[in-house]
């Protein structure tokens, strides 16, 4: 699908309420005001492709960028593309898709590159930098030994005077990384005993800042009860195997 082929759907999908949706949580025009559902099908229909994705950022139009997170090729997103998107982005939302592209890049690059963007003094850059630890805390492959226990201290020691959407993100971080294993889960806890409530300004929307201790404890018993689901589907599995191997056999055959 070409690129204009691409944009003209864009448009044509495109709702008046979505638009209102986006401005109230402060998404910068242009826009078309497309759902994320439709983007995320039509991501599925256009598959990887890089080029169609550079091009939909440069286009400067909100869904068009949205899509062009969605479409990238991690493997081609190099530190300075994302740095570059993340600084253009015109908004949070907007900038923390094209920091969790990082995740799918080498980890100590994604660990660098969430280094320089959470000491970044820019407040949207900041968030979008604590949105990539929070990413990396959650995914499958370890961070460095000892990576998030030491931001723990540093979430600790500055949230409550950080920029507002900075804010945020540190507590989304705060959240996943005590959501990752046991022994982080009680060092985030106790973290966020001694954070206490954590204001963040949403604008005129519904949306909440959750309390970090209660989020962390659903989230790690969601967690464990996933473990426990797969361990017996495998152990279902390995028993129904012999069971079939043994149904299998001629009569008398031992």
């Amino acid at each position: 699908m070409t690129y204009a082929n691409v944009m003209a759907r864009l448009e044509a999908a495109g709702a008046e309420q979505t638009r209102k949706t986006y401005r109230r949580h402060g998404m910068p025009e242009p826009m078309f005001g497309v759902s994320f559902a439709i983007l995320g099908t039509l991501a599925k229909q256009l598959k990887r492709d890089h080029a169609l994705a550079l091009a939909l950022w440069a286009s400067g139009n909100l869904d068009a960028r949205f899509l062009a997170t969605m479409v990238a090729e991690p493997a081609r997103c190099t530190p300075d593309l994302l740095d570059a998107w993340v600084r253009s982005a015109g908004g949070h939302t907007l900038a923390s898709y094209a920091a969790g592209l990082a995740r799918h890049g080498p980890l100590d690059v994604a660990v660098a590159q969430a280094e320089a963007w959470i000491a970044d003094p820019a407040e949207t850059v900041q968030r979008a930098g604590w949105s990539l630890v929070a990413e990396l805390a959650l995914a499958d492959a370890a961070p460095p030994d000892g990576w998030l226990d030491g931001l723990l201290p540093r979430i600790e020691a500055a949230i409550h005077a950080a920029a507002n959407r900075a804010k945020e993100g540190m507590n989304s971080a705060l959240i996943a990384i005590g959501t990752r294993d046991d022994r982080l889960e009680g060092l985030a806890i106790a973290a966020a005993r001694r954070i206490g409530k954590v204001e963040v300004d949403h604008g005129d929307t519904a949306c909440k800042t959750p309390l970090a201790e209660p989020y962390i404890l659903k989230s790690r018993a969601h967690r464990r009860e996933q473990a426990a689901k797969a361990a017996a589907k495998l152990a279902a599995k390995a028993t129904a195997k012999p069971a079939a191997k043994a149904a299998a056999k001629p009569a008398g055959q031992p």
